[in-house]
């Protein structure tokens, strides 16, 4: 799994979500954070499983949508103004770079 720094940078991804999610409100918890951090956590599990698969093309095109949700719910909690405008940045920076990586990989597997 160290064959791609998509790896390391999901790892601090879910290092920073995960503790900035728990904070959100109570009545957000399972509305908000829980479907955010199994999507992020989900994003990860599908890479692992793209790196022991011979043709993992599909698997990373689950993994694109996946990242997709959270980024829409993570746009969502700053929408509801459940994270900070600077968290807000810093995760979008995270997710842009976490989806170049990704991208890249697609295409080194796509057939030509």
């Amino acid at each position: 799994m160290n064959q791609s720094p998509i790896f390391s940078k999901t790892y601090d991804f879910l290092a920073w979500l995960l503790p900035t999610t728990i904070k959100f409100p109570r009545q957000q918890r399972f509305v908000m954070a829980a479907p955010l951090q199994r999507e992020a956590l989900h994003f990860q599990e599908l890479l692992i499983e793209a790196v022991h698969q011979k043709e993992p093309l599909a698997t990373l095109q689950t993994a694109d949508a996946e990242l997709d949700k959270v980024r829409t719910h993570l746009r969502l909690s700053l929408d509801l103004e459940l994270i900070k405008p600077g968290q807000y940045e810093h995760a979008a920076r995270m997710l842009v770079e976490m989806g170049k990586l990704l991208g890249g990989w697609q295409k080194k597997c796509a057939p030509e």
